[in-house]
């Protein structure tokens, strides 16, 4: 079963940035997040949506 939501950890690391750029990528909303207490979680489906913002971007 895949997660349904990733840790920024997680999703720095799938993605193969630093927590820095995914934090940044965040902040210019380009990746999606949720807030749940005081964790910031991104939903598993948001990497593929912010790769292909990236790539549209990019062509």
């Amino acid at each position: 079963m895949t997660d349904l939501v990733l840790t920024v950890d997680e999703a720095a690391e799938r993605l193969r940035v630093s927590r820095w750029t995914l934090y940044n990528l965040i902040r210019t909303n380009q990746l999606r997040t949720v807030k749940i207490g005081r964790r910031r979680l991104v939903p598993a489906n948001a990497l593929a949506e912010c790769l292909d913002q990236l790539s549209e971007v990019a062509a």
